[in-house]
């Protein structure tokens, strides 16, 4: 049975997301957020799960914040961290004290569009195709090795919120697939690459890849 943390900064719709899928042989521990109002927290207390807040506003500069929330992750013995919202950059030390435990989801096909306003951008940009990727977490911000990914066509009609909303039906579908694959021990990270581990007699479905919807 592995432990999962999951770090949230608002809503946790992708946190609820993961709660629902269930993952076979994995348990969500704790979810933690840097924002006290985050609505996520009660969700996750509505599930059961112990929650915490880490708030950086009670500390003086970034790698104070970051070595309390590490030691608080750490209580929680995790196998696995999943950002799932988390608007917070974390610093070199951060990462790696859980280099290759660190799962993030952000809301553009990467290397494309990091940061914020992704879907803005992606408008303004005249893209065809936009989507969402799960990746491991490193130092360089949204830069990670990437685990999966899913496309949505860009319309002519589409507003960011519009986009936004089709992508992140993808962003649930794709995230707790990515976990699954977490704790069934088929990711390897080969330099910038994810081996994905076929551990079954059938081949991984082709609907687990990008696609447009």
């Amino acid at each position: 049975m592995k432990k999962i943390v999951i770090l949230i900064s608002g809503r946790g719709s992708n946190m609820q997301a993961l709660l629902k899928a269930n993952v076979a042989n994995a348990r969500i521990v704790a979810v933690i957020s840097n924002k006290a109002d985050a609505a996520g927290l009660k969700i996750a207390e509505n599930f059961g799960i112990e929650t915490a807040v880490v708030s950086q506003k009670d500390f003086k500069n970034r790698n104070d914040f970051d070595c309390a929330l590490a030691k608080k992750i750490a209580h929680f013995s995790p196998d696995l961290i999943v950002l799932a919202g988390f608007m917070r950059i974390l610093g070199k030390d951060f990462v790696a004290r859980f280099e290759g435990r660190l799962m993030n989801i952000h809301p553009s096909l990467l290397p494309s569009f990091t940061g914020l306003n992704t879907h803005e951008r992606a408008i303004e940009a005249g893209v065809k195709i936009h989507g969402c990727t799960v990746h491991f977490v490193t130092p360089e911000l949204d830069c990670g090795p990437i685990i999966i990914q899913a496309a949505v066509p860009v319309l002519d009609s589409d507003s960011p919120d519009a986009l936004a909303a089709r992508v992140l039906k993808e962003e649930h579908r794709i995230l707790p697939q990515a976990v699954t694959w977490f704790v069934e021990n088929r990711l390897k990270i080969n330099g910038l690459r994810v081996e994905i581990a076929d551990n079954s007699a059938e081949k991984t479905p082709s609907s687990v890849f990008p696609r447009s919807t």
